[in-house]
Parts: C-alpha cells; sequence; structure tokens
C-alpha cells in the first residue's frame, strides 16, 4: 500500500491542496479563478486515486478499462505480483 500512497501523483495533488488551503487563510475574495483552481485540483486528486486503483486491480489480475495508464502493462503487473 506504501507504493501507491507514496506515488507521485498522490503526493502532487496533497500539496496543490496544501496550497489552496493557505490561499484560503489569506484575506482574498473567492473568484471564479479561485474556484477553477479547486475544480483542477478535484480533478487531479481524482485521477491520482483512479490510477491508483487501476494498478491495483491490474497487478491483481483483474480487467483494467482501455483509458487507464496502465491498461499496457497489466499482464506484466500481474506476472510480477505472481512472483
Amino acid at each position: 500500500m506504501r507504493k501507491y500512497l507514496f506515488g507521485t501523483g498522490i503526493i502532487t495533488a496533497i500539496t496543490g491542496g496544501m496550497t489552496l488551503l493557505r490561499s484560503l487563510r489569506s484575506d482574498e475574495p473567492f473568484t471564479w479563478r479561485t474556484a477553477l483552481a479547486w475544480l483542477s485540483w478535484g480533478i487531479s486528486l481524482a485521477l491520482a486515486i483512479g490510477t491508483i486503483v487501476d494498478t491495483r486491480r491490474a497487478s491483481r489480475g483483474k480487467i483494467v478499462p482501455d483509458d487507464s495508464p496502465v491498461s499496457g502493462k497489466a499482464q506484466k503487473l500481474f506476472e510480477k505480483r505472481r512472483r
């Protein structure tokens, strides 16, 4: 589980979220740019979590969707886990 949680996607999403939280503490008003930044952060977090889920599925030998970043490596991940 540690290899999933310390992946670059999750670390990037967490640090981006921390930056956005710091910006909320300042006295600046909430604008449309801030809303877009939060939306972008949410999408990045969802993609990072989706990649983790797909990697875990592929390593267990389950079917991975074709649009997944690990779809071409599914068999390789499964063989690595079987050893």
